[in-house]
């Protein structure tokens, strides 16, 4: 099993010990406190979770400016995205205090991690401009990562934390959610030395199916992590309890026994196409995986970003040995019908368009709500189903 991204070890930052983090609890309650948004709250549960070692806590403007710019940390560290905590109000924060984060996705707010300030900054428009177009490409507002990142507040809150609560996640996703340390747990029980991982944020369809399956063949990998994002995604997209559902469906129908681990982490989507993948690169490598399939927009939307982007940035941006982890470059896949069989485009030149069964995800949507299957060679029936349950109850 390939080692954790900067370090022989991994060091999660959650307090494993259920006695020592009842007495962090508590002494939390009478500590200056600060209510974390949505996105700081997932870079807390994912620092807890080991997900982003060796991160030990919220980076300063410095350093989340040379990793937009240069993909580093001003200590060298490679890293492809900023991983702030940013808010609006300071009030009652000094900087050399202990502080309580409060988790802002579960009722009351409670603690979820404890924060020594270190450096307490304010971010320029001209600061958070320049982030923005080197991290999403783009400075379109109406880019849904963008958009939120817009809202994060000026004030950047940095230091080590001590992670107290994965939030929602254990309890929403018994089962489903795992930790960086778990899952290299779990390659260990298997006897998995090389496993490649395929992220999604949807449902997966024949194609997702059969992709997973040639990268296990080709790569000759002991097995398949199917690591699914849990957390805040745009309006329109797939709930993750229905999305856990149907991948649950296909693995156990379609997948011999013990090839496929199912998983999922607790991030929120930043859309951020090319940069995002590097970033999930990172945290398979911390995962324990060998290779990471990425494919035809990965952790893109809409037009933002070209077809085959998210590979390129790892011969342009990423320097030779900054990572362990190898990416296998996947092309469009669809349904032959000449060959009546799922296959890479790039593998059949003498196939046209209408060789494909080729739907778009409108197309998808719409027969769905109606409790129309799509056909065969696109969904598996099984997963067709949970999805037009899913159409329909929202209708």
């Amino acid at each position: 099993m390939i080692k954790p991204h900067g370090s022989n070890t991994l060091n999660p930052l959650y307090v494993i010990d259920d006695e020592q983090r009842a007495e962090r609890l508590q002494a939390a309650e009478k500590l200056p406190k600060l209510l974390l948004n949505s996105a700081a709250a997932a870079n807390a549960v994912m620092l807890g979770a080991g997900y982003f070692n060796p991160l030990t806590g919220f980076m300063n403007r410095e350093d989340s400016l040379s990793v937009a710019q240069s993909l580093k940390t001003t200590d060298g560290l490679f890293w492809p995205v900023p991983v702030m905590n940013r808010t609006n109000s300071i009030e009652g924060i000094e900087v050399g205090a202990k502080i309580a984060l409060l988790d802002p996705n579960e009722p009351g707010n409670p603690v979820m991690a404890t924060q020594t300030v270190e450096a307490i900054e304010e971010l320029s428009d001209a600061d958070i401009e320049l982030m923005i177009s080197e991290v999403f490409g783009t400075k379109d507002p109406e880019h849904p990562g963008v958009k939120t990142f817009e809202s994060l507040g000026n004030f950047v809150v940095s230091g080590p934390i001590e992670v107290l609560s994965y939030s929602y996640f254990q309890d929403e996703f018994p089962g489903t959610f795992n930790t960086a340390y778990e899952i290299r747990d779990e390659f260990a029980k298997h006897g998995w030395e090389k496993v490649v991982a395929f992220q999604t944020r949807n449902p997966m369809h024949r194609a997702h199916e059969e992709l997973c399956r040639m990268a296990h063949e080709q790569l000759g990998t002991d097995g398949i992590l199917i690591h699914m994002l849990l957390g805040k995604l745009k309006p329109g997209d797939i709930p993750a309890t229905v999305r856990d559902a149907c991948i649950r469906k296909m693995v156990e129908v379609y997948f011999p026994p013990n090839s496929v681990m199912i998983s999922g982490y607790g991030f929120d989507m930043l859309y951020a196409g090319p940069r995002e993948a590097v970033l999930h690169a990172v945290f398979r490598q911390n995962c324990g995986c060998s290779y990471l399939i990425v494919g035809r927009d990965h952790a893109g939307v809409g037009d933002y970003y070209g077809a085959f982007d998210a590979q390129t940035i790892f011969s342009e941006r990423v320097p030779e040995g900054a990572l362990e982890i190898e990416i296998f470059e996947a092309d469009h896949t669809a349904w032959s019908k000449k060959l009546n069989r799922v296959v890479m485009m790039r593998d059949v030149p003498d196939h046209g368009k209408e060789d494909f069964v080729l739907l778009s995800g409108t197309k998808v949507r719409q027969m769905l709500s109606k409790g129309e299957a799509p056909p065969p060679e696109f969904s598996r029936p099984e997963v067709a189903q949970i999805l037009m349950d899913y159409y329909q109850s929202t209708v």
